[in-house]
């Protein structure tokens, strides 16, 4: 059986910006060296200055997400996954 490919589907597909830019920032604070990504996230970002200043010459810079490894990609994800919930406890609350 094909799979439709469900998992990409986003339910709300104005929150890809967003949670691309937060994906950056939780990078820079890690200390993960992905570049700037496109230039409407990356260089936006509170942390996207950090990110342009790791490694020294452009030259040694790797853009992107392949080089991390998986525990590292997963660990970005994870941060997002905390935060998203603390948001979504906190809406549920009322606390800000």
């Amino acid at each position: 059986m094909a799979n439709s490919n469900r998992s990409s589907r986003q339910v709300v597909p104005e929150s890809r910006q967003m949670l691309n830019q937060m994906k950056y920032e939780i990078a820079a604070e890690f200390g993960l060296n992905v570049g700037h990504g496109s230039s409407s996230y990356g260089a936006d970002t509170e942390f996207g200055s950090e990110l342009g200043a790791m490694g020294g010459g452009s030259s040694s810079r790797r853009p992107g997400w392949g080089h991390l490894t998986s525990r590292d990609n997963g660990s970005v994800g994870g941060e997002i996954t905390k935060r998203l919930v603390r948001q979504a406890e906190q809406s549920m609350y009322g606390q800000l």
